[in-house]
């Protein structure tokens, strides 16, 4: 089959695509993954196919008008709006549409606004997520707004507010519509759904529709090795605490370099950081022999070797540590809105993470009580072993694949 991927953001919603693309390919199938041109190298190091949009997300959320955005003040957002995402909707949709035409099979992320043309062929078209932010459920809130005080009785309201970017973005979306001669007026119609998530981790709510299937995560094996001055590091004594904040830009109110240092002296814990956009200040670091910056690694042969890890809480970092049966503790990044408190919680409820707390939230003092608690804490290092064993039996892309097959065989 001729297979569309289509996604638009940040490295997490790009790569877990890829990663699918890559396993369709090998099963013989054609695929060409869409999303924005900065991501060109990234999708071809999976050797599928790319088309690029005119879309930088990594760019917008790290300016300051982005960072504005995040923080959830509906005035900026709608103010930003017209200069940020217009200007890229026009061209995004008229190539994912061009190349979903083209295709047997579409596999999309809702941030594409596909849903806006899946009325044309709604039997082809799969929501395939990492994310449950779409489809109604009483079982939680949407985690999109995972740190707002939501009671129960409004948990559905909050995935109608999902869907709100159809109509925040209905000039574009029209426009579009006209361009290609489809009506004016659509509905979205019912399509599959697919998510790359582990039932084991986060249970399929009892009120999910019968299309809609937990597969398991996305995994693959990287090419890439450790280099060996890093390994020395991690050889030469104790398994290391892993630190990593992700890519994204953050404030904290206390200075981090410092406390890390406190972490080795107090705890008596080797550290390996990985650097980011949000922690570029790491000269206090660079020559104490417990600590080890580094730029970058691959994640699936990184996490296995260390004791645990402290992260932002992206669903694909939180997949790594539960594949490498690591306890971890989440330092959300983005908050109140976005979905990392809402996989520090499911952590922290399963026994395997420490109870998240915001980076923006965080005190010196209650970090290092938070670090102690990881390294010490033995119920979470048994949980996450278990968690591990139970993630090993799942084959989440194989999974996902025969679930693809088996609906475009059945239609």
């Amino acid at each position: 089959m001729k297979i569309a991927l289509l996604t638009l953001g940040t490295r997490g919603d790009v790569q877990p695509y890829a990663v699918l693309g890559q396993a369709l390919k090998q099963r013989g199938h054609d695929v060409t993954l869409s999303t924005a041109k900065n991501f060109e190298e990234l999708v071809k190091s999976y050797g599928i196919g790319f088309i690029p949009v005119e879309a930088d997300f990594q760019e917008m959320v790290n300016s300051e008008d982005g960072k504005k955005m995040l923080k959830g003040n509906p005035i900026t957002i709608f103010r930003n709006i017209k200069k940020w995402v217009y200007p890229v909707i026009a061209d995004s949709l008229v190539k994912f549409y061009t190349l979903a035409k083209e295709s047997d099979i579409v596999l999309y992320h809702v941030k594409t606004l596909a849903d806006c043309f899946a009325d044309q062929f709604p039997e082809k078209m799969i929501r395939t997520n990492v994310l449950p932010i779409i489809e109604k459920t009483s079982a939680f809130a949407n985690p999109s707004f995972s740190g707002l005080p939501i009671p129960r009785f409004l948990y559905g309201l909050t995935y109608t507010l999902s869907t709100f970017s159809i109509k925040l973005l209905s000039n574009p979306i029209r426009q579009f519509r006209a361009k290609f001669g489809l009506k004016k007026k659509f509905t979205m119609p019912p399509v599959k759904n697919v998510y790359g998530l582990s039932p084991s981790f986060l249970h399929v709510p009892h009120d999910y529709p019968e299309h809609s299937t937990f597969t398991g995560f996305w995994f693959s094996e990287s090419k890439e090795k450790l280099p060996q001055d890093l390994l020395d590091f991690i050889q030469a004594g104790e398994p290391p605490l892993l630190i990593t904040f992700g890519s994204m830009a953050f404030k904290i109110k206390f200075n981090l370099q410092d406390t890390i240092i406190k972490v080795t002296d107090q705890l008596k814990s080797r550290v390996i950081l990985v650097k980011g956009w949000g922690f570029d200040q790491t000269e206090k670091l660079d020559t104490n022999p417990k600590i080890k910056v580094i730029a970058s690694a691959p994640y699936d042969k990184l996490f296995p070797l260390v004791k645990a890890v402290i992260h932002h809480g992206g669903i694909g970092t939180t997949a790594e540590c539960l594949r490498a049966g690591k306890p971890f503790m989440v330092c959300p990044v983005l908050y109140p809105v976005g979905d990392q408190q809402f996989w520090g919680d499911q952590g922290y409820k399963a026994g395997i993470a420490v109870k998240p707390t915001p980076i923006t939230k965080m005190t010196e003092q209650n970090f290092l009580t938070s670090v102690k608690e990881l390294l010490k804490n033995e119920n979470l290092y048994d949980n996450a072993r278990k968690m591990k064993l139970r993630l090993d039996l799942e084959n989440g892309l194989e999974h996902t694949i025969n679930e693809i097959e088996s609906y475009c065989n059945a239609k």
